[in-house]
């Protein structure tokens, strides 16, 4: 599949000012860098990139980190409080790590730099084609759930500003959530999202990594020093049942996920070796579980079993330290949009690819068509989540559904690809290791199923009955 290339020069992904607009674009599937040579096989070799061992972590916490931690709080609820919280984000990263460990031992052996391309040369097509549906339903759904973050931190800034409670259906027309929202989607988002190259949003990208730091910060303050109105409701010590925990997974899957980003991470490293990667990414998912520990904790304990699928909701509207952090969400949500788009806009990195495999033609043959196809593509994506956005008002259920298949890039592509690497070297590889890791991988593929079906079935079946 063609790749459309951001960021490709590999003196780019050294510290700089722009490391915030790395970090971010490093989210995306179509992350591309130039084909590796033959004489890159080795570590050192020529044309290899020049991250170092600390900007690599850096990259990967930050691509990590992101809007997905409002929910955590609602998630620690779920699990049934601090303690099941704690037992299945320490045992799930364990996984979590692993998987990221396995795609750079993959990458390193298929000679490709990024997620889907491993995939599609280790698991073959088929697995190749789902896993670049999946990857354009993700970014899809991502997407819906950013205009649901808009709408909700606006719903909170509005009632300040009009000096009425939020979500109250008499008060003006403007202020009405689907009005707003569609305001702020037309004027900044689609502007943002139709031109073909993002890179102008580098700085706004900066502020909203330093603004995802800001939320953390505020909900952990405020924990330790709240105001007289917030009164915590229920504080769960115990999970009501294993279902009740296994609830949690999708969102912690959201939250962790930094795995489509994670292959061309490791290939711009100075010296893309995978013992030296496992240091890398188990160092950014320490980091990253603090914060979202942090932020899961302290919001559970602050507003107990009443606090609010997008943590920010639960405090009051006239509290200025969190009316900053809700402009930060904002313009987070903002600027990760286009990004998003950019790269799981239909037609683009993804379906585009499969349906120009599927005509039989190279892309360089297409590109006539390329401007009209791209507005056109982008009008139909923007619209549609939008219409989605202003019917669904619970982010929870939105985070659910996308994190089930953050559980796919976690668990089971990364399980598939093990057990198609260890398969092939069965001849080579003693048998009690490669029963090991062949186990392995059929434990990460389960695992990922289950809580994908599991997702699915809640979704379909939860809102039928309800």
């Amino acid at each position: 599949m063609a790749q459309v290339s951001i960021n490709s020069d590999p003196g780019e992904w050294g510290w700089s000012t722009d490391a915030g607009e790395r970090a971010r674009l490093l989210q995306s599937p179509c992350v591309d860098t130039a084909p590796k040579g033959d004489g890159e096989a080795s570590p050192g070799g020529p044309g290899r990139g020049t991250t170092s061992t600390l900007g690599a972590i850096f990259i990967v916490v930050n691509a990590c980190l992101g809007a997905g931690l409002l929910n955590f709080p609602a998630a620690f609820s779920t699990a049934g409080g601090v303690a099941a919280g704690i037992t299945l984000q320490m045992g799930m990263l364990v996984f979590i790590i692993s998987g990221l460990v396995i795609l750079a031992y993959c990458s390193q052996a298929s000679n490709e730099r990024t997620y889907q391309e491993v995939v599609w040369a280790v698991c073959g097509k088929l697995t190749g084609v789902l896993c670049e549906v999946a990857i354009a339903i993700y970014t899809f759904g991502t997407c819906i759930a950013f205009l649901i973050i808009i709408g909700d931190q606006q719903d909170k800034i509005i009632a300040v500003v009009a000096e009425g409670p939020e979500g109250v259906s008499s008060g003006p027309w403007y202020t009405d959530r689907k009005f707003t929202i569609s305001l702020t989607a037309f004027l900044f988002i689609l502007p943002l999202s139709i031109p073909r190259e993002i890179g102008f949003q580098k700085y706004a990208s900066f502020l909203s990594v330093v603004g995802t730091w800001y939320v953390t910060a505020i909900i952990i303050i405020k924990y330790f020093w709240p105001d007289k109105e917030m009164t915590p409701g229920n504080i769960l010590t115990r999970p009501a049942s294993w279902v009740a925990v296994f609830n949690a997974m999708p969102t912690i899957c959201f939250g962790f996920q930094c795995h489509v980003s994670s292959v061309p991470v490791f290939n711009s490293m100075r010296r893309p070796e995978v013992k030296t990667w496992g240091g890398v990414v188990t160092a950014a998912m320490v980091i990253a579980l603090a914060v979202y520990m942090g932020t899961g904790i302290c919001g559970f304990l602050t507003f107990g079993a009443a606090v609010d699928p997008d943590v920010l909701l639960s405090y009051p509207s006239e509290d200025m330290a969190v009316a900053i952090a809700r402009a930060f969400i904002i313009l987070s949500v903002l600027t990760s949009y286009p990004i998003l788009h950019f790269c799981g806009r239909v037609g683009r990195a993804v379906v585009e690819g499969l349906w120009l495999r599927y005509q039989g033609m190279p892309v360089e043959e297409d590109v006539g068509r390329e401007r009209r196809r791209r507005v056109l593509q982008t009008l139909v994506w923007f619209l549609l989540t939008l219409l989605l956005a202003l019917f669904i008002p619970d982010i929870g259920k939105v985070i659910s559904v996308v994190g089930g298949l953050a559980a796919c890039f976690i668990f089971v592509f990364p399980g598939l690809c093990l057990i198609q690497a260890k398969l092939s070297e069965m001849e080579e590889v003693k048998p009690a290791s490669w029963w090991a890791l062949v186990s392995y991988g059929v434990l990460l593929v389960t695992l990922g199923a289950f809580i994908f079906g599991q997702t699915t079935a809640n979704a379909i079946f939860v809102d039928l009955l309800a």
